[in-house]
C-alpha cells in the first residue's frame, strides 16, 4: 500500500451514514478511485452532502471490488467536527492540494 495524490479523480456516492463509501462511479471525464489511486492506496478525499452545506476531508483507502469502495480512515476536518453523516447523495472528489491541517505543519521552506 503507498500513499497516492493523483489529478481528476471524482466520484459520486450514494452510501449513507458514517462508514466506508461505495463508490458509484467516475462523474463525466474523470476518473475512478480505483483507476486513479490504485487497489489498496490511500489518499486524501473530500466529501460533500447532496446540497454542498456540509462537507469532510479525510485520508481513506481505496479498495478495488463489487463495488468498489473508499474506507474513510482518517478524518482531518469537517463541518461538524467529526465524521460526515452522509443521508443524501454526496459527492466525493480527490484533493489536488494538501489539507490545511496538513499544510501549516510544513517547514517554511517546503512552502514555495
Amino acid at each position: 500500500m503507498a500513499f497516492q495524490i493523483k489529478d481528476r479523480v471524482q466520484e459520486t456516492t450514494t452510501t449513507t451514514g458514517t462508514g466506508t463509501l461505495n463508490l458509484d462511479g467516475a462523474v463525466g471525464s474523470f476518473q475512478t478511485f480505483v483507476a486513479g489511486v490504485g487497489d489498496g492506496n490511500t489518499t486524501y478525499y473530500a466529501i460533500t452532502d447532496g446540497n454542498g452545506s456540509a462537507w469532510e476531508v479525510g485520508i481513506g483507502t481505496v479498495t478495488d471490488a463489487s463495488p468498489d469502495t473508499l474506507a474513510r480512515t482518517t478524518v482531518l476536518g469537517s463541518s461538524t467536527g467529526s465524521k460526515l453523516v452522509l443521508a443524501a447523495q454526496a459527492i466525493m472528489y480527490l484533493l489536488r492540494i494538501l489539507p490545511t491541517k496538513l499544510y501549516s505543519k510544513m517547514p517554511a521552506a517546503l512552502l514555495v
